[in-house]
């Protein structure tokens, strides 16, 4: 992949981190705000799609949940499949070490969030909020650094925090489906059959995939397997390179034309739908509820030391080298970054509990994690590099 590319998909993933920002903080003031009542009725207007006998209602916090972000998935699952067959997670060698500190960052957080939740089987729905990271948020945050935050660090931190993206598509899919309406999987699976002979045939139209994965996204919904997974799926039909004399890639032309509307509308508008916590009401008890202390010490203390062991671990035993012009404090400042669990975070805490009595701790739990990671992974990063 070649290094221009990469500096532009860094510059957009920064770029995007700090408008998650902007649209978290507005999301917060207005929840605190005399339009606190307008913030939350907006988010609670129903919304109806009917065609025929089939319909689909959902309040629009939820069309923000379910439909924007199997797009954000969809993004997501093109960025998978490019870096394996063409890009920093290729070879076995590059593979390796990100690979290794994301199983140490996913296991870290859930095994904490379960030692405090122990004994509670509602609360232990939670276990997997704090393993996930917000590559957006946590690129955002090295931007800051500038030229103290060398080019192979970044590009650690984006294969870690692809790695973690696909680890989270493992988790929804087998921990969050249920009542699985056997008709609708079949009719899935037939519009994914469609999927893989387009494929096959190489076509190179957009238009043919879209239309097949609106129809996925559909039977997906209706089947009890999370929608967003269709995006992924989807994804993952879209050729990477044609047979055809132009030599071009579909797979490439949409990840470009897609990533300034996940970064600058669909993660930003799902942040200042998701992050508005209402202070109304909190007090020290809000800060020591099993399910916030869960989260928030998963992400802050479970990332940083489940992704800094395996790095140390990968690197001692020789499995990978040291990334280039990088030192110890770096890799450390990089395991708290991936601590920003943030917008995945969130999602996956709105899968995990249905309840509307967890929002609070789930949204307290996220936001303070992911504000002490960032912080302090910050702080690390900038008195730990040379320039």
């Amino acid at each position: 992949m070649p290094l221009s590319a990469i500096r532009e998909f860094l510059r957009l993933e920064a770029a995007g981190g700090i408008v998650l920002i902007i649209a978290s903080a507005l999301a917060i003031i207005l929840a605190n705000s005399p339009l606190s009542g307008f913030y939350s009725a907006t988010l609670d207007i129903p919304v109806a799609i009917q065609f025929g006998a089939l319909k689909i209602a959902k309040p629009l916090l939820l069309w923000i949940n379910d439909g924007m972000m199997a797009v954000f998935f969809f993004l997501v699952g093109l960025e998978i499949k490019r870096e394996i067959l063409d890009g920093e997670l290729s070879t076995p060698s590059q593979l390796a070490l990100p690979t290794m500190a994301a199983v140490g960052g996913m296991a870290g957080p859930a095994l904490i969030y379960a030692v405090i939740n122990h004994g509670n089987p509602i609360n232990m729905n939670g276990w997997a909020i704090p393993t996930a990271t917000d590559i957006a948020f946590a690129l955002g945050i090295l931007a800051l650094l500038g030229s103290r935050a060398p080019i192979s660090l970044k590009i650690l931190l984006t294969a870690i925090a692809i790695i973690d993206d696909l680890g989270a598509i493992i988790i929804i899919a087998v921990f969050f489906t249920e009542n699985l309406s056997l008709l609708s999987l079949l009719l899935a699976g037939v519009a994914i059959v469609g999927l893989v002979i387009i494929n096959r045939l190489q076509i190179t139209r957009p238009a043919a995939y879209i239309l097949l994965g609106i129809v996925l996204w559909v039977c997906t919904l209706k089947s009890g397997v999370h929608a967003t997974l269709a995006g992924v799926i989807t994804a993952f039909a879209i050729p990477m390179r044609t047979t055809d004399i132009t030599d071009r890639s579909l797979l490439k032309d949409l990840e470009h034309r897609l990533h300034p509307w996940i970064a600058f509308m669909i993660l930003p508008i799902f942040a200042f739908a998701n992050a508005g916590v209402s202070f109304s009401g909190i007090g020290v008890s809000s800060f020591v509820e099993p399910v916030k202390l869960g989260i928030s010490f998963g992400l802050f203390a479970g990332k940083q030391l489940g992704v800094f062991f395996m790095l140390l671990l990968g690197i001692k035993l020789g499995v990978s080298a040291m990334p280039r012009d990088t030192n110890w404090a770096q890799l450390y400042g990089i395991s708290l970054l991936c601590g920003v669990g943030f917008t995945m975070s969130l999602f996956i805490g709105s899968l995990a509990f249905e309840h509307s009595s967890f929002d609070v701790p789930i949204r307290l739990g996220v936001l303070t994690g992911s504000i002490l990671s960032a912080v302090t992974g910050y702080l690390l990063i900038r008195f730990g590099s040379s320039r």
